[in-house]
């Protein structure tokens, strides 16, 4: 379906928008919040300051700007989609020229308060460009080459850009986002076991490409031990963390290894760490659980829609959400190297969560405006 074809649909009378919201995503996310809330009320020592509160205000902005968002006409989203690529990738090529450098990395542009990091506007500009692109290819035309050089392209060039400041988390995000949004658009599985083959010959360069730190984290990856008390302190005590909580948990503010700060970064990225030793395997598992309704609720929206663009920019969303998840619990539990991804709307962060709300406005107003044969 072309777009020029969609837009002469009859488009959705205002009052009757809000009642299309799917409500049931907002209360999931809601819930989420609410857990990280609770968490980094136990962390700060039964406070709410510095981080609750303003992790509640944040989301509670955000949860408003979801809603408002819904309400927009979904071929707004559909026009700004390239023009918000071409500016995210613009703004990734001037990092290095203008970026500001923090503990050896150059990631942000700007000064003081006024500053944004351009790899989080590119994550969400990356899923609404390869949803307008899938939009207006044929379906029997997904699979030629050079249909499939197109978005390999627009996913390879910030990957590369990413690398380079360097910032190993956010290059894996776009390449794990773009390909599963090929995946999801009907690209023949034959295309992803060939580049599997490519990246496995091609390791020994990727290695030698890598600066020292990240070289050291992958080396830590697999033996903790070889340096305990430096590059393998974060994933050591959140094993411990794991380890204390058991089947059912140390209980809410009791975890010795969070609230005496054995583990590292955790109001952020070590946050499930603490909720482990609190709350146990069986608290883990709820997450995790909460966490699987989202995505799936999600994905059920996309099969609803009956728009290309609709279909894959909730899509997108869903699966942002999974490979943020997965990449952080993996973390934490040492199945993958450390690379600083948040737990999604738990971990304190107002960019991530900035990140991921903005993504779910849009994919909440193309589920409003996606479907039925409305616009």
């Amino acid at each position: 379906m072309n777009y020029s074809s969609w837009s002469l649909r009859p488009p959705i009378h205002a009052g009757a928008k809000l009642w299309r919201v799917n409500w049931l995503v907002i209360a999931i996310v809601c819930l989420l919040a609410g857990v990280g809330a609770a968490t980094l009320y136990s962390v700060s020592g039964g406070s709410f300051v510095p981080w609750a509160e303003r992790h509640t205000l944040r989301f509670l902005v955000m949860l408003v700007v979801v809603v408002v968002m819904a309400t927009v006409r979904l071929d707004v989203w559909i026009k700004l989609a390239y023009p918000a690529y071409a500016v995210a990738l613009a703004s990734l090529a001037l990092v290095p020229l203008i970026g500001v450098e923090a503990l050896g990395a150059k990631r942000w542009i700007g000064a003081g308060a006024i500053s944004f990091q351009p790899s989080e506007l590119m994550k969400l500009a990356l899923v609404a460009a390869l949803a307008r692109y899938y939009m207006w290819l044929p379906k029997d035309e997904v699979g030629r080459v050079r249909y499939v050089l197109i978005p390999l392209a627009m996913i390879g060039i910030p990957v590369v850009l990413t690398l380079g400041q360097p910032d190993l988390g956010s290059a894996a995000l776009f390449l794990a986002l773009g390909l599963s949004l090929m995946f999801l658009a009907g690209v023949p599985v034959r295309y992803f076991v060939l580049g599997a083959v490519v990246v496995v010959a091609a390791l020994p360069a990727i290695w030698s490409g890598l600066h020292g730190y990240q070289k050291r984290r992958i080396e830590v990856f697999f033996n903790p031990g070889m340096d305990p008390l430096g590059a393998g302190y974060h994933i050591t005590q959140s094993k411990i963390a794991l380890g204390d909580g058991g089947l059912a948990g140390a209980g809410f503010m009791q975890g010795t290894q969070s609230q005496l700060d054995f583990v590292p970064e955790k109001h952020t990225d070590f946050i499930a760490s603490v909720i482990g030793e609190e709350w146990g395997f069986t608290g883990m598992m709820l997450l995790v659980a909460i966490y699987a309704a989202l995505i799936l609720m999600m994905l059920l929206m996309a099969r609803r829609c009956d728009n290309r663009f609709a279909q894959l920019a909730i899509a997108g969303s869903a699966m942002t959400f999974f490979i943020y998840v997965f990449i952080n619990l993996a973390m934490v539990t040492g199945l993958v190297p450390v690379v600083g991804i948040p737990l999604p709307l738990v971990s304190y962060g107002g960019t991530s969560m900035t990140t991921l709300m903005i993504g779910l406005g849009v994919a909440m107003s193309a589920y409003v405006h996606g479907r039925d044969g409305s616009r």
